[in-house]
């Protein structure tokens, strides 16, 4: 078996710990003393730890004003989009695109998170 775990390494870990779990509905499952946090959602986890933890010259290290997340998606599929599009909209963060139906046939919305990477929701395949 192959389980897939994201680590982002944010700037505020305060607010990717909000967002994850006040308007994506993650729970917080694990947080360490040095700040990292384990945030699961079904079968889902994401490991938040501040971006100062990696070392200088770290390939993922952002530097120079660089954009976190560029080149990347981060989708969730939800037994039930419309309920998840509900929480983000009750939560008022900002919706990057609204929830529709896409030519392919699922129903998504699309939200940036703190650190600006691109998360889309979207309804079962």
């Amino acid at each position: 078996m192959v389980r897939l775990r994201l680590e982002l390494f944010v700037h505020d870990l305060g607010a990717a710990q909000d967002f994850y779990e006040r308007v994506l509905g993650f729970d917080r499952s694990i947080v360490r003393s040095d700040g990292y946090t384990v945030m699961r959602l079904d079968g889902v986890q994401i490991d938040l730890q501040p971006v100062e933890h990696l070392s200088d010259g770290h390939p993922i290290k952002p530097s120079g004003g660089e954009r976190v997340g560029l080149g990347v998606e981060i989708v969730l599929e939800a037994a039930d989009v419309h309920a998840a599009y509900e929480r983000v909209v009750e939560s008022e963060w900002p919706i990057a695109k609204p929830l529709g139906e896409r030519p392919w046939g699922l129903t998504d919305f699309r939200v940036l998170d703190p650190d600006g990477r691109y998360v889309r929701v979207t309804s079962s395949a």
